[in-house]
Formats: structure tokens, sequence, C-alpha cells
């Protein structure tokens, strides 16, 4: 395996983040964080719940600031722009939300259309187009009329994923795309991603904690522990390794260094408190 942070071989890097620090009321999420995103790749970074992934999500769309470090998207540091700068690259960036982020007032047309329409001044004739070639893309065409709510789990996160790439962006970010769903639709979603992203010539950021499909369609893969890169590398290379965390969590195991109990004073002393 490569050393945690470098950039892989032949492909320049869309997103540099360098000794990222940040936390939530003075608990440190990511504490010296540092990958790179090649361009035109997939890339998984992968890590238990409460790991950061989310959070570093945020940070390079710019809805966070970091406590220190750098995040740069494209060669421009995002926490360094301005509004109108953030928001001109934020018109490059796509996002499938953790919980699909559908508006459920709408239908499924009008939720497709609400990033081409709120970013480009284009005429309805050109807008609907688009916005079926996108459902055509996720094979939901024929739901366009349907509202979010008469829609399936995995029906929801395909109409997500359409809306993520509706303005063919340079970047799509995926929050735990797969969480959900059965085994049909998680395969289906899966596979949209590693194609969509090989069709569109973008680059892909799918944070999970989903192993098997994620090695299944990345280029490469980070894994993130207690703030920092533990792991990186091929889908191969990551698997391969004899570290005992990346052991435990890449293959499921059940005894490994990973804690299951959030840190407390032993139980008996709690319990003593308890009867005084």
């Amino acid at each position: 395996m490569t050393a945690p942070g470098a950039v892989p071989a032949q492909a320049s890097p869309l997103i540099e983040v360098e000794d990222l620090h940040f936390g939530y009321d003075g608990r440190p999420v990511l504490a010296g964080l540092t990958l790179s995103i090649p361009r035109g790749k997939v890339v998984a970074v992968l890590g238990a719940s409460g790991s950061g992934k989310s959070t570093l999500l945020r940070l390079i769309g710019g809805q966070l600031r970091p406590e220190s470090g750098k995040v740069s998207v494209d060669r421009q540091v995002v926490h360094e722009l301005d509004s109108d700068a953030l928001y001109a690259l934020r018109r490059k960036m796509g996002m499938m939300f953790q919980s699909s982020g559908l508006f459920t007032d709408i239908s499924v047309y009008e939720n497709v259309a609400f990033p081409i329409r709120e970013h480009f001044d284009l005429p309805e004739s050109l807008v609907k187009p688009l916005v079926l070639m996108k459902l055509h893309a996720v094979g939901l065409r024929g739901a366009a009329r349907l509202m979010p709510a008469d829609l399936s789990g995995g029906m929801t996160r395909r109409v997500a994923l359409a809306r993520a790439i509706a303005t063919d962006p340079m970047l799509v970010m995926y929050d735990e795309p797969f969480a959900g769903l059965d085994p049909i639709s998680l395969k289906v979603v899966a596979n949209l991603i590693r194609d969509l992203n090989d069709a569109l010539g973008a680059t892909s950021i799918v944070v999970t904690y989903d192993v098997s499909e994620s090695l299944k369609i990345a280029d490469y893969v980070y894994v993130i522990l207690e703030g920092r890169i533990l792991g990186k590398g091929t889908p191969e290379e990551v698997l391969a390794s004899e570290d005992p965390y990346l052991k435990q969590f890449l293959h499921a195991l059940p005894d490994g260094p990973a804690r299951f109990h959030f840190g407390a004073p032993p139980l008996e002393q709690d319990l003593r408190l308890v009867r005084a």
C-alpha cells in the first residue's frame, strides 16, 4: 500500500485535503486528515459510523469551515472563496444525500429539473429532454409524474441519483448511497454510480460503511479511523492489508481493535454510584 496522502499514479487530483482538522463542540472528528481524489475516478471513503465521512463531504462542499488545514477543489481553496465564487464552484458539483433529500411536495420530474433551473437559464424546451434523459439513465423515465411518496426505497435513491447528475457535474458526492436498500436495489445503484461516472467523465466520491459493494465499483479506497487515514490503495491492496483494524473492518470480523462501547468508566464504578 502507498503512504497515506499520496496521489494515485496516472491521474491528477481534483480534490486535495491537507492536514484537515475539524470537530463539533470540542469533540474532534477529523484530526490531521490528508488525502487526494484523482480526476475521473470512483473513490470510496470507508469507515464506521461517526468516523467523519459525511463531515468530509460537507467540508469539500463548503458547508463547513475547517478549524485548520486546507481543502482544495479544482485548484480552489474552498473555505477561502467568497459567496459568489463558492456558488460557482458548487454548480460543478452534484450531491446524493444520505436520506435522498427529495422535495416531497413536487414530482419526480420537478425534483430532477430543480438543479437545472436553479443553475441555468434554459427554456423549458431544453429542460424537458435533459430531465427525461437523466431519468432514463436510471431507469425511471416512466415514473416522471409520480410523487416521492409513491416510490420504493430503491426508486427514491435512483431519483436522487438522477438529480445529482442532472447538470453533468465534474464531481458527484454520494453520502451512504447504499443504506437501507434491498440487495437488488443496492446492486442497481452501485452499478449506476460506476457506469454514470464513466459515461459523464466525472469524478465520484462514495462515502459508506458498505465494504462489499463499494470495493466492487471503486478505483481507489481510503479507510478512516478516528479522523485520520488508516489505510489506502486499490481494493485489492486494502483487502490484502495485515493491519488489524483494516482486517476487522473490511472482513467484518467480530473480534479486533475496533471499539463497540463508547468510552465510559468501568460498569462496576457506575453501579456503585447508582447505589450510593
